[in-house]
């Protein structure tokens, strides 16, 4: 196997050119960089990580810590900010805390203050002051995906803006009588999605002239079965029935429309259904939705590390960092039934 003598004596440079060259780290020529290119791969040379990790002092390697594996977002996100890594020649390492208190204070308290992590990633965790402190006391860069936290660089969606959108729609249409099919109380823990997802929905009636009725909301659990289950709820009522829904969640509003369907009814004739996501099974179902990108999320993760891993990170212009969300209409949701 070629080592870094014998790429220095083919390109004809030392060998501390060719670990510049090949790490990205201190000053080479364009042509020098070029010769030092073509030598390493006419000779199949491949960098030592373990050598390139005690040169740089970094071990290439991300922790990405997520409070459950289950559903589309989570993974969605994981899979972006995975793509993102391999550009950047960085692995992954994931963490799920689906284990609870015990398993989230071992992971902060022990396995991520380890050396062989560069950086970390929390999607969906509501860090405590604690967990930033010991992150940030060993020296580890730090990004947020979900919501606001402390001192730290964040990627956020505005769900009180998502489910005003989505309501906003289905009003726009005509409809006055919308259920919602919003997450449990168990489901509204760290930056609690589903009470602003509620409130952005209220809000949407409220500014209409529309009263809120508790009536029409039913609790699930972010599944197709809890909404289908919760769905059921709203529309095996004799009367005052919505003749449309807006769920928190796209798999949620799948339900939804299964649950329309068995009952004999027709969406959108009957019923108009409106979820969250962008799910891959979105436009399969033809489910209007509003998309919130999360592999786009997990890239952008990736790219606001990697500004503060370089040897001059640039500063940011603010902590927390607003991500984009788009209506996108299919023909799951139309005009209310006459």
């Amino acid at each position: 196997m070629a080592g870094i003598e014998d790429v220095a004596r083919l390109a004809g440079v030392s060998t501390a050119t060719v670990s510049r060259t090949l790490s990205g780290k201190g000053p080479v020529s364009a042509a020098t960089r070029l010769k030092v290119e073509a030598a390493a791969e006419q000779l199949g040379y491949v960098v030592s990580a373990s050598a390139s990790s005690l040169a740089s002092g970094r071990t290439k390697n991300i922790g990405v810590v997520i409070p459950f594996l289950g559903g589309w977002f989570f993974p969605s996100v994981v899979e972006g900010a995975q793509r993102a890594l391999l550009r950047n020649g960085y692995d992954l390492t994931l963490y799920n805390l689906a284990g609870g208190g015990d398993e989230r204070a071992s992971v902060f308290d022990n396995f991520l203050l380890r050396q062989r992590l560069d950086a970390v990633i929390a999607v969906s965790l509501e860090l405590t002051e604690h967990e930033v402190d010991r992150l940030y006391a060993v020296g580890k860069p730090l990004v947020g995906v979900g919501g606001p936290i402390g001192g730290v660089r964040t990627l956020t969606i505005d769900d009180r803006a998502v489910a005003r959108l989505a309501t906003e729609h289905l009003l726009s249409l005509g409809h006055t009588r919308i259920g919602h099919v919003g997450g449990s109380k168990e489901f509204d823990l760290d930056f609690h999605l589903p009470t602003n997802r509620r409130i952005g929905y209220e809000a949407a009636l409220e500014t209409a002239g529309i009263g809120v009725w508790a009536e029409l909301f039913e609790p699930a659990d972010f599944t197709m079965r809890g909404g289908y289950q919760a769905a059921r709820r709203l529309l095996e009522r004799d009367h005052d029935r919505p003749t449309a829904i807006f769920a928190a969640s796209d798999e949620m509003a799948i339900g939804c429309i299964l649950a329309a369907r068995d009952l004999g009814l027709t969406v959108p004739g009957d019923i108009s259904v409106i979820g969250v996501d962008d799910h891959e099974l979105a436009d399969f179902f033809g489910l209007t939705t509003i998309a919130q990108f999360p592999q786009g999320q997990g890239e952008k993760a990736v790219d606001v590390l990697m500004e503060q891993l370089r040897d001059r990170p640039v500063e940011p212009v603010g902590l927390n960092i607003s991500m984009p969300f788009e209506l996108k209409q299919r023909s799951s949701t139309a005009a209310p039934p006459r």
